[in-house]
């Protein structure tokens, strides 16, 4: 089967809530194990339980990405639990408005430290099991925001950060590809979520909407499942260090 991913062991960082869990769901429902990292356990429960209703094993894991001996720690935790991991998914984000001559260096730190930094320290603990068993898949998670701006909404933290997801995401690739692991990411548009819901719904927002996407509308729920599927399994063998912009196509104008 094209996109088998049947008993693959798969990791999702920010899996408490909104994309993380619907990463994780995907993979499950088509028959992948998934340790379910992100910081508010009593969630992570909740989603474990969802998971392995669905027949799969399933481990929540307390991790804080901001912290380097966590992500170390949490990674060799899902190491004993499973023997190997074969996909993660660095989904873990936060977000930022304000304009750049009045943005806090604590809101800067912040959104450069959990988008950014955070999935370069987490790949690279995975990336240590990938390359030792000689197979992986990496799927980051970027932003139509790796590629383009929006008039109205000020977030250069969250655009800086996410236009480094891209070019890390290029180089892991580069770096790893001798080791047959492929990097590759994704760049949504606006779904709804919890770090997204203080935009949905403004009138700069609306308007945005109208103008930059064709589709004219979000996302839903599901549409970014096919192109994570493509990345986790061997149908993507010869695709790596590349941003699969899912977006209604707000990136094509």
């Amino acid at each position: 089967m094209l996109f088998d991913i049947r008993n693959k062991y798969a990791v999702v960082t920010g899996a408490s809530s909104g994309l993380g869990v619907q990463f994780a769901t995907a993979l499950a429902r088509e028959g992948a194990n998934v340790a379910l990292l992100a910081r508010r356990t009593d969630k992570l429960d909740a989603v474990k339980a969802e998971l392995e209703a669905l027949g799969v094993r399933a481990i929540a894991v307390k991790c804080d990405v901001l912290d380097n001996a966590n992500i170390a720690s949490a990674i060799a935790e899902v190491k004993t639990a499973f023997g190997r991991i074969d996909i993660l998914v660095n989904n873990a984000g936060t977000a930022a408005a304000a304009p750049a001559e009045s943005q806090s260096d604590d809101d800067w730190f912040r959104v450069i430290n959990t988008n950014l930094n955070s999935v370069y320290f987490v790949s690279r603990e995975v990336g240590k099991v990938m390359i030792e068993q000689k197979y992986g898949k990496i799927i980051n998670i970027g932003s139509i925001h790796s590629n383009v701006a929006m008039p109205g909404l000020p977030i250069s933290g969250y655009a800086a950060a996410k236009g480094g997801v891209r070019m890390l995401t290029k180089d892991l690739a580069n770096e790893w590809a001798k080791h047959n692991i492929t990097v590759n990411a994704i760049g949504p548009s606006y779904f709804e979520s919890e770090m997204t819901a203080g935009v949905i719904g403004t009138d700069s927002f609306n308007q945005a909407l109208k103008l930059y996407c064709p589709m004219g509308r979000l996302g839903k729920s599901g549409e970014l499942d096919g192109a994570l599927l493509y990345f986790a399994s061997d149908a993507s063998s010869f695709t790596t260090g590349q941003l699969l912009s899912v977006d209604g196509g707000w990136t094509s104008i």
